[in-house]
């Protein structure tokens, strides 16, 4: 659906939209309208607003994507934060799809009102593009589940409250069969958090490791020994986000629009407008950005609940891509000023950062490589790449024996 400002022919849910906004949240100021006694985000979860895909019982309105686009488009319009998240919540969306209702009362609507924050338990020293190869271990106790392992590059663990992790729970079967899925809450004995210094400064991500941490069983998400699915789904929600340019900048996400300007006006102030080279390499990652925006949406259509995409990995290589050839660009336009760094520089400092920071989408979410050959297999259909210990148990594979 489009927007139409005209009173006679704005459509119900546009209206009712504007009407709850135009109530509840001032746009000029950009802040909520009144003190409402709970914050502004348990505000919007309440309305259905946050989720509006999702079903009435868990906090949406059961729209379609068409509707739920336009009240996407009303809070955007306005700059209100909090709406979308049955698209951009990997950890909620997961838990939606494949968790218990006990855990989904406990946690599911804390999660898209921010309340509480979550990291994702994936990656491992000797686990990373193969993660059908994690060796933290989940035993069952007869009470609850205990975990013992090894987890790496995980952003936001010391903050978080929950981590999704993967974890092996049979070690007979092969690499891709015997995993779980578990939501882990985090502030137990047992977890060991270390930062990792970045090449730009940050220190998003952490090693984590885990010493008999404690997991009800009402926490495992899907069925025993089948979360090879429920991590392909998360996947998918992380790479549609890490697609769609999120967490670009220091200052967290920025938009296409931004980015954009940014590059025509750098271009502008650097005198380049009228170099024809130039201008056929800027006009290029722009129409970049354009095609993958196109590319984004058609993911989002064949997202579905249980299952992932292989768009996505289309989207996710874009943006890599993308990030990549925007920092060259800007640094050709600082020319030998891109040496520069720190604050006394802005220009220079923000350029190295994105050029260093490029690197994360690389490799986050499945590296570059990883998502060609998704790409090459489940979208053009080429042959599989050859795995020798795809159909052995796992404790033969050379992951385990070296």
């Amino acid at each position: 659906m489009q927007s139409n400002d005209s009173d006679d022919a704005i459509d119900p849910l546009r209206a009712e939209v504007r009407g709850w906004l135009d109530e509840h949240w001032d746009a000029s100021a950009r802040k909520p309208a009144h003190d409402f006694g709970i914050g502004w985000r348990r505000l919007v979860v309440d309305a259905g607003w946050a989720a509006p895909r999702w079903p009435e019982q868990w906090g949406g309105r059961g729209l379609s994507d068409d509707d739920a686009l336009v009240v996407e488009e009303e809070f955007n319009r306005v700059g209100a934060p909090g709406c979308g998240q049955d698209r951009s919540h990997v950890s909620a969306n997961t838990l939606l799809t494949f968790g218990t209702d006990t855990l989904k009362h406990e946690a599911l609507f804390r999660l898209i009102a921010e309340e509480i924050t979550t990291c994702l338990l994936y990656s491992e020293p000797g686990a990373g593009s193969d993660l059908a190869a994690v060796r933290t271990r989940a035993d069952w106790n007869g009470e609850h589940w205990v975990i013992k392992g090894h987890k790496i590059w995980t952003s936001g663990a010391r903050t978080a409250e929950y981590g999704l992790l993967l974890a092996r729970t049979d070690w007979d079967r092969p690499k891709h069969k015997g995993l779980s899925f578990f939501f882990v809450p985090m502030k137990q004995p047992g977890i060991d958090i270390k930062p990792i210094h970045q090449i730009t400064g940050d220190s998003h991500f952490n090693e984590v490791f885990l010493d008999d941490v404690v997991v009800p069983a009402s926490n495992l998400l899907g069925e025993l020994n089948e979360g090879w699915k429920v991590l392909l789904v998360g996947l998918a929600y992380e790479r549609l986000i890490m697609g769609e340019g999120i967490g670009e900048r220091k200052q967290g996400s920025s938009k296409d629009d931004h980015n954009r300007a940014d590059l025509i006006s750098m271009a502008r102030d650097a005198g380049l407008l009228k170099d024809s080279v130039f201008r056929r390499d800027l006009a290029q990652v722009l129409a970049y950005r354009q095609l993958n925006e196109l590319n984004v949406a058609r993911a989002k259509m064949e997202l579905g609940r249980d299952k992932s995409s292989p768009l996505m990995s289309m989207s996710k290589l874009a943006m890599s891509r993308i990030l990549h050839e925007e920092a060259r660009i800007m640094t050709k336009m600082l020319g030998a000023a891109s040496l520069l760094d720190g604050e006394p520089h802005e220009a220079a400092a923000d350029v190295n950062y994105r050029a260093a920071n490029a690197y994360m989408t690389s490799i986050g979410g499945g590296t570059d490589q990883i998502q060609r050959n998704i790409i090459g297999e489940q979208v053009l259909g080429l042959p599989r790449e050859q795995e020798a210990d795809r159909h052995i148990p796992f404790r033969d594979s050379r992951s385990v024996t070296g």
